[in-house]
């Protein structure tokens, strides 16, 4: 009876804990919105590499790279960007890569696809 309270009691943080250790998304964020916001992003043609994970179990950090034909936009946007991500879907550490040129590969990485 005692064991069934404990595992009963600790469930959510057996589960957290595992969700963590996997670097899987927090449940709460919908990767495919957040996918979608960032290519609704101005001057943005493509999204890849979108990466989202729990660090702790109230902090969520992003990275990806935004393929931006037209060139970097400056600092402000990707401070608004980020700040947005935080607004919007309680992403508090984003990491943006810019990519200027062709929407089709990575022009660091070019294995990888749109």
């Amino acid at each position: 009876m005692v064991s069934a309270v404990i595992v009963w009691g600790t469930w959510g943080l057996l589960r957290d804990s595992v969700r963590l250790s996997l670097d899987a998304v927090p449940p709460a964020i919908d990767p495919q919105a957040v996918r979608a916001h960032l290519e609704r992003s101005p001057g943005v043609s493509a999204v890849h590499d979108l990466h989202i994970w729990a660090m702790s179990t109230t902090e969520t950090a992003l990275t990806c790279h935004l393929v931006m034909p037209i060139g970097h936009p400056g600092d402000a946007f990707i401070k608004e960007l980020c700040d947005d991500l935080q607004h919007r879907f309680g992403i508090g550490h984003s990491t943006v890569q810019i990519e200027v040129g062709d929407a089709g590969a990575c022009q660091l990485e070019p294995e990888h696809t749109v």
